[in-house]
């Protein structure tokens, strides 16, 4: 669905569901492993060229298991073989609605922003004429404060706030 305005509710009935389904998956993939990035670096990868080399090598390992070394796992290879194949059916699913609820996420945070910023441009606005405001203001107005940058020697420059100066 392309981006438009996002108006939807989320109950949180459907969001332990959500979680529920998810506990789930979990539990059927607890083999599940975390590479760091130097890892993945030295792995295969495998792409659909290899894919048809590895299940044509599994084929000819199963025909002609005695040139096979007894160390071999012919079972081992055939499971894994199994195993990326039942994998790489779920993934696309699993990562098209990772991408989708990413970009729901962007949206519907966008959205947030803008109302809650019109929000603090109003009550900035209000302030001028309403006690009572200004620390609402000055709450809501520490999203936008920058802290202090350092000078290229690492010492912080000092805030000069001097309502004599032109600038």
């Amino acid at each position: 669905m392309p981006y438009q305005n996002i108006s939807a509710v989320l109950s949180a009935a459907d969001v332990q569901a959500i979680k529920d389904a998810l506990t789930t998956i979990n539990s059927k993939l607890p083999f599940l492993v975390t590479l760091t990035p130097q890892e993945k670096k030295k792995l295969f990868k495998l792409g659909d060229k290899s894919l048809s080399f590895v299940q044509d090598a599994l084929t000819a390992a199963q025909d002609h298991p005695e040139i096979l070394p007894s160390t071999f796992n012919v079972a081992e290879f055939a499971k894994d073989v199994a195993l990326f194949t039942a994998l790489s059916e779920i993934l696309p699913l699993l990562q098209g609605r990772v991408e989708a609820v990413l970009d729901t996420t962007t949206g519907v945070g966008n959205e947030c922003m803008r109302a809650g910023t019109q929000f603090y441009d109003l009550l900035k606005a209000a302030a001028k004429t309403t006690p009572g405001l200004d620390t609402l203001v000055a709450q809501l107005g520490a999203r936008f404060q920058r802290p202090p940058q350092p000078d290229p020697a690492g010492a912080a420059r000092p805030i000069i706030s001097d309502s004599r100066l032109p600038f």
